[in-house]
């Protein structure tokens, strides 16, 4: 006999009797939501851990593709892992055709251990060695994205959205402009109640420096791995509702070469064991603990490099003079640098981290960022700068790697960041990766012809 459905599970059904099926998906390497759609009467398979799906699935490339790396897909015989929905993500999907539900879902090895590979496990495992230590990271993540025109042109490239308002293109640029805001209202108000629907916590939209560009902000929230569900769900949000209002939506971290790119900006502070922030300047005047941290994020940066920005495109957004971070400086209230304390201060004072695009798998950032942390506070470091004054973009940094064979090399030497979340795991993501970039340069681009030919 079935279990009886959790009590949140029976309350949500009770208040949504219309619902037919149910989407349960968890996200991958890429941040790419992958799972199943059951039929709402079979909800309770869902809750019970009877959701079956090959654990190799967090290995695969951005095109869905498996490369066998550390023999995990094919040459262990693609074995399953058993999913549970995550307690509290069942929520009604709005731009749904039909009534239509989703969860995400924990995947474990049939013998009921976390899969060692998945992202979001990588993660708490970081987290976990900042609690033993009396620390509970707080963190928030920042998004930027494209509206794009649902056509591109004959290369495949994008072409700026058509006004909501106005049905013509729009070619507002201005960074904060309220016209732009107003301009595409219909689609990001959309947004927001979407999200609003899905217990996602956005914050404050602002326009950016490009056509149909836009940030949206996500609460601080005192539990990193939800942090980057909330990411990863925003971005499927986003993507959903832009395709309702007869456009596209992009995180890719340059889809336009001459204009700027998107981040993917990390908001950090850290409570101690009574839960006061330990940045706070009541509690460190000296601003010891936040220059360990400062430390600890330099000294990680490099090896980061590869989960920071993933793909080929990702490593166009860094160029000099342009509000990107090409070195590992740090300040205050200074957008030019990697690792940026905005202006608020007291209880709310924290760390930026500026460095990863938005396509970026927000688990894996979240989790060098938080490493980086703890390996400042653990060997009580200093910083290897004083704070930038004024504008630290002008070179790039020759120890950071800004090209993706550099920093996929790098992660061959990464005994820092290897030893949270893995030399294991770092050499199954550079295989992976490796093995993306090589198949995307089998097929020639269009330069190619043109240049050679």
């Amino acid at each position: 006999m079935s279990k009886p459905l959790p009590d949140d599970v029976q309350a949500f059904l009770a208040a949504h009797p219309d619902i037919d099926v149910v989407d349960a998906f968890l996200f991958d390497l890429n941040g790419t939501a992958l799972g199943k759609r059951y039929p709402v009467s079979e909800i309770g398979k869902i809750c019970e851990g009877g959701f079956a799906m090959p654990e190799a699935v967090f290995t695969l490339d951005v095109t869905g593709d498996c490369c066998d790396p550390q023999g995990i897909g094919f040459s262990d015989g693609d074995p399953d892992g058993l999913g549970a929905m995550i307690p509290g993500s069942l929520v009604l999907v709005p731009w749904a055709d039909e009534p239509t539900a989703q969860c995400l879902i924990d995947l474990k090895t049939v013998d009921g251990k976390p899969v060692w590979y998945d992202p979001r496990v990588i993660l708490q495992r970081v987290v976990d060695r900042l609690k033993a230590d009396g620390l509970q990271p707080v963190t928030a993540v920042e998004l930027e994205f494209f509206l794009i025109d649902s056509d591109r042109d004959d290369r495949g490239a994008p072409h700026p959205p058509k006004s909501p308002t106005t049905g013509r293109p729009s070619l507002i640029r201005k960074v904060y402009g309220m016209e732009k805001l107003e301009d595409f209202s219909p689609v990001l108000r959309a947004i927001e109640r979407a999200c609003a629907e899905q217990n996602i916590p956005t914050s404050v939209v602002s326009s950016e420096f490009a056509p149909g560009q836009f940030e949206l902000n996500l609460r601080h929230v005192d539990n990193p791995v939800k942090a980057g569900d909330h990411a990863c769900l925003l971005r499927r949000c986003v993507r959903a509702v832009a395709r309702q209002h007869g456009m596209d939506a992009t995180f890719a971290s340059k889809p336009y070469p001459e204009m700027t790119g998107s981040g993917m900006h990390i908001h950090v502070s850290v409570l101690n064991d009574v839960g006061m922030n330990i940045f706070d300047d009541a509690i460190d005047p000296e601003e010891t603990a936040l220059g360990q941290a400062i430390a600890g994020l330099q000294a990680t940066m490099a090896e980061s490099m590869a989960f920071c920005s993933t793909n080929l495109n990702a490593y166009r957004r860094f160029v000099a003079n342009n509000c990107v971070p090409v070195t590992t400086d740090w300040g205050y209230d200074n957008r030019s640098v990697a690792f940026r304390i905005p202006a608020a201060r007291g209880a709310s004072k924290r760390i930026e981290h500026r460095v990863a695009g938005a396509d970026a798998n927000p688990y894996l950032v979240l989790a060098c960022v938080l490493a980086g942390l703890h390996h400042g506070f653990s060997n009580k470091l200093e910083p290897l700068s004083a704070p930038h004054p004024g504008n630290a973009g002008e070179a790039m940094a020759p120890e950071i790697p800004f090209k993706l064979w550099d920093a996929l090399d790098r992660l061959k030497h990464a005994p820092l960041l290897g030893s949270y979340l893995g030399a294991e795991y770092l050499a199954m993501y550079r295989a992976i990766k490796q093995a993306e970039f090589d198949a995307l340069l089998d097929m020639p681009p269009h330069r190619e012809y043109d240049w050679y030919l």
